[in-house]
């Protein structure tokens, strides 16, 4: 009996046990059947776009631009997910996650008995895997619906792992509003990547999916705090976090602010949006409290400027070649000052900011050394005749007077050395390619400001100054491929850079932090009809760019990179943290030593008699180039005249007149179109001997002068008159063009000949007028103005 009831036993086991897997394939068969039938829209998902999100150095939102439907849902990855936020998630919302196939029937079954036992439902018994299959295909609160809602979440596991579908509720959860996913989540209400959550952050996020807009933390804090404080005991209840950290989060306040829009580097975050459509998360180089205080301060500044005036700014690494700053426009949302139109890429004429490339390439070719003799006097150049920007001129300079004043003459006369096809090949292949007019080959005028160029352009080849000769392109992504662009040599670059850094950014400064470190070498420029004020600044570490200007490109009223540029650049540097001041070590090729005026060479080199002004100059490899050759000088041969001199009286002399012991010396001589600006003692009449009584050399009768006034004069008003009388003056014995100078001021002739000059409106005081012609011969006239 016992035997047949243990036979009985086993064989009903077995009948259950294979009802059981009959049952089981067909529920398998028919799972197949319908997952067939009814496949996982999950392409829903891959339909919902991404917004598009730009961040700083350290992942901080710059600006966010929402998808088509104007949700903000921002990618991420568990790995760039805090692993608090996971835990608390995981253990508040589904403890057996990675245990149950999607459905967990207790759960399921737990719910339904305190629904029952309550009256009403006090938990829910939806998986994490339940709840992806809701939000990918929404349901009504029905039987019906959850049926749908389990067999959706069956799917999910079937076809994808754990971590595809926790990944999928991190990037959909709802967060309120049209905020989804952790990610735009935390950057909205915290203004963080989810990757820095604290514990208390990550509670309090973890817990706001089950009600969004009633526990919302910015409007509701303590509704959201009270939720967290809730999920801190269930973790405490499970060991998940010690009960001594629980009770520390639960002394911290809920703070939140609602900012789903950030707009910080707006222009330069459009720009990158249209660069990368598809990149959903675009990372830049941006230093977040430099860009903040910068376009705070630009925008102050500009806020008292001319009507419709903007300015752009860029300080670039220049490691990286990337922007820590980028300011495209001063007031981005004041359309009276065009703030949506990105200035750093408009082309406009840089001024004069090309010149330390000029004298750079110069130094490069042998061609000058750091003091040079140039010559800042009026001259043409094939036709081409500029002038100073104040239209002074200084006669004898060198090469760091030159530059740091920025005068124009001599920055041509160099150029023409050069050749304006070469400097304009060379900046070219340094990525400073130049815009010139329709039909134009590169001419002089490239000193001054001729052809365009932009922002970005210019801060590229001025980093060349900072990065020992080779210049960049600005990248505005990491993934852009950094470019080195040999420009200068290393000497050359420090020479123009250590000429830059002695100029004072505000002659009545006298703060510490900018005057004595010097550590910073800058350039202006203006361009015609002040429509442009550039000023371009490098050292070792950045390299800074500031535009000032109307952006249609209109004239603009006492507008230069002197009086509007560089009080940007100053406000700027303070900004600055100090330690980006580095300064750039001297190679050792550089060397200084002494050279003499005229002739530019060493002085070690030279007689004590031809050396007439001792300079300290920096040279490279030792090279001490001559002084260029002077036009009108036709017996100027490097500086130096020989002429014959009786060996008896040492009078000059010449084979026609004289016919005794004669020796031949070389007397240097300063270039003739110099001579109206140098003092007597150095002019060639001063310099030169005397002729012996039997070889006096004829003068011409058509020696210039001026005649109108007697030499030394003193004018006086006229008698019951308050204002002086004109003062008419001609040149007689002109070759071509005269200029005529009153104390080095070039005048313009109002007279209908260009020979004669007029001066109006004299006050008290000494007054010399220069009258030079196309040969170099000049006279000079002395008067004096009393009341």
């Amino acid at each position: 009996m016992a035997q047949s009831k243990s036979v009985f036993s086993k064989r009903f086991w077995l009948k259950s046990l294979k009802r059981l897997l009959i049952v089981a394939l067909l529920c398998f068969v028919s799972f197949w059947v319908l997952d067939k039938l009814l496949p996982l829209p999950i392409e829903d998902f891959e339909q919902r776009s991404f917004a598009q999100l730009v961040v700083d150095a350290e992942g901080r939102p710059l600006r966010a631009f929402p998808d088509s439907q104007g949700v903000w849902r921002y990618p991420v990855t568990l790995d760039e997910v805090s692993p608090l936020y996971l835990e608390a998630l995981i253990n508040y919302e589904d403890r057996h996650f990675y245990q149950h196939p999607g459905v967990n029937p207790f759960a399921l079954m737990r719910a339904l008995a305190q629904a029952i036992y309550h009256g009403e439902i006090v938990s829910g018994g939806s998986t994490l895997t339940m709840q992806v299959a809701r939000i990918l295909e929404p349901h009504d609160k029905s039987v019906a619906g959850k049926l749908q809602q389990m067999f959706r979440a069956l799917q999910l596991e079937w076809h994808y792992s754990k971590d595809e579908i926790l990944t999928y509720y991190l990037n959909y959860a709802p967060f309120g509003g049209t905020i989804e996913g952790v990610e735009a989540a935390s950057f909205t209400y915290l203004g963080k990547s989810s990757k820095g959550l604290t514990a208390s952050e990550a509670a309090m996020l973890a817990v706001l999916p089950q009600a969004p807009s009633w526990n919302r933390p910015d409007l509701y804090p303590g509704r959201a705090k009270a939720q967290r404080n809730k999920l801190l005991d269930r973790l405490a209840e499970f060991d998940v976090w010690s009960a001594d950290l629980v009770d520390e989060i639960k002394q911290e306040e809920v703070w939140a602010e609602y900012n789903t829009q950030p707009v910080l580097a707006p222009l330069l975050s459009r720009e990158l949006m249209s660069h990368y459509p598809q990149h959903r998360l675009i990372k830049t180089a941006i230093n977040r409290n430099l860009q903040t205080e910068l376009e705070l301060s630009v925008s102050d500044y500009i806020r008292g400027k001319e009507k419709g005036l903007s300015a752009a700014v860029i300080v670039m690494d220049n490691a990286t070649s990337m922007p820590l700053a980028y300011i495209g426009s001063a007031d981005f949302a004041n359309p009276e000052r065009a703030g949506y139109v990105d200035m750093t890429k408009a082309t406009r004429s840089p001024g004069s900011t090309l010149k330390p490339f000029i004298y750079g390439l110069a130094l490069d070719k042998g061609l000058i050394h750091s003091e040079s003799l140039l010559f800042d006097v009026p001259q043409s150049f094939q036709g081409y005749k500029p002038k100073n920007f104040n239209e002074n001129f200084n006669g004898a300079v060198s090469v760091s007077q030159s530059l740091g004043r920025s005068l124009n003459m001599p920055a041509v006369q160099v150029l023409n050395e050069l050749s304006p096809e070469y400097f304009y090949t060379q900046l070219t292949n340094a990525g400073l390619k130049l815009s010139l007019p329709e039909a134009a080959s590169p001419n002089l005028s490239l000193a001054l400001g001729g052809g365009s160029a932009t922002l970005q352009q210019l801060v590229g080849a001025f980093s060349a100054l900072g990065n020992k000769g080779v210049a960049t392109e600005l990248r505005l992504a990491p993934d852009q491929t950094q470019k080195k662009l040999p420009l200068l040599s290393q000497e050359a670059s420090w020479v123009v850079q250590s000429i830059l850094r002695q100029i004072p950014l505000n002659n009545h400064l006298r703060d510490q932090y900018l005057q004595p470190t010097k550590q910073i070498a800058y350039k202006t420029g203006t361009s015609y009809g002040s429509r442009d004020a550039w000023v371009l600044a490098s050292n070792g570490k950045v390299t800074i760019g500031v535009w000032v200007g109307m952006p249609d490109g209109s004239f603009s009223v006492n507008n230069s990179g002197r009086t509007t540029a560089v009080p940007l650049l100053e406000r700027i540097i303070r900004i600055m943290p100090s330690d980006w001041l580095q300064p750039i070590e001297r190679p050792a090729s550089v060397t200084m030593a002494d050279i003499c005026w005229p002739l530019g060479t060493l002085a070690s080199l030279q007689s004590d008699e031809n050396c007439h002004k001792k300079r300290s100059a920096y040279l490279i490899d030792d090279t001490a180039p001559a002084t260029f050759a002077d036009p009108l000088s036709s017996n100027w041969h490097n500086g130096v005249m020989k002429v014959q001199l009786d060996a008896e009286t040492g009078k000059r002399v010449n084979n026609q007149c004289f016919q005794g012991s004669v020796v031949i010396k070389g007397i240097a001589l300063w270039p003739k179109s110099l001579e109206p600006w140098i003092a007597k003692p150095f002019r060639s009449d001063s310099l030169l001997p005397e002729y012996a009584e039997n070889c006096q050399v004829n003068v011409s009768s058509n020696k210039l002068r001026i005649v109108g006034l007697d030499p030394e004069a003193v004018i006086y008003a006229e008698p019951q008159k308050k204002k002086l009388p004109e003062v008419q003056l001609r040149a007689e014995g002109v070759t071509g063009q005269p200029y005529w100078f009153l104390n080095g001021r070039l005048l313009e002739s109002q007279l209908e000949s260009e020979h004669r000059i007029a001066l109006n409106d004299l006050s008290r005081g000494d007054y010399e007028v220069i009258v030079v012609d196309e040969t170099g011969a000049f006279s000079e006239l002395h008067f004096r103005v009393e009341q």
